[in-house]
């Protein structure tokens, strides 16, 4: 915990991966809800398969999930978006003639059956 999960539509070409790995895991890391480095799993999903809206439109998206154990605050939740948002925000492709689309969503895990160890 948590976990970051980052969608994105493979059609904006250039999506520096590297690049946003280690930025969302730097902007995360420096909040104060993040208490130990090492446990903060982000992964980047490239999408060849998806669909946006029903126009014939040049179409593209971004999405951050993060999953966090339940019982952080709604300004800490706030403030954990704002952070994914602003590096995605700033590192995303706006390739000429597509449509972007941003989106983060914060989702609650239940404490009480989570498990986790290290092996």
């Amino acid at each position: 915990m948590p976990h970051l999960t980052v969608e994105y539509s493979s059609n904006l070409a250039g999506f520096p991966k590297a690049e946003v790995l280690q930025a969302l895991n730097q902007a995360l890391t420096a909040s104060p809800e993040i208490q130990n480095e090492s446990d903060l799993k982000t992964r980047l999903v490239a999408l060849d398969n998806f669909e946006i809206g029903t126009a014939p439109a040049s179409r593209a998206f971004v999405h951050a999930q993060l999953r966090l154990l339940s019982g952080r605050t709604p300004d800490a939740k706030k403030d954990l978006g704002e952070r994914i948002a602003g590096v995605l925000r700033r590192l995303t492709p706006r390739p000429a003639g597509l449509m972007v689309q941003l989106s983060v969503e914060m989702v609650d895990m239940d404490r009480a059956s989570y498990v986790k160890e290290k092996l």
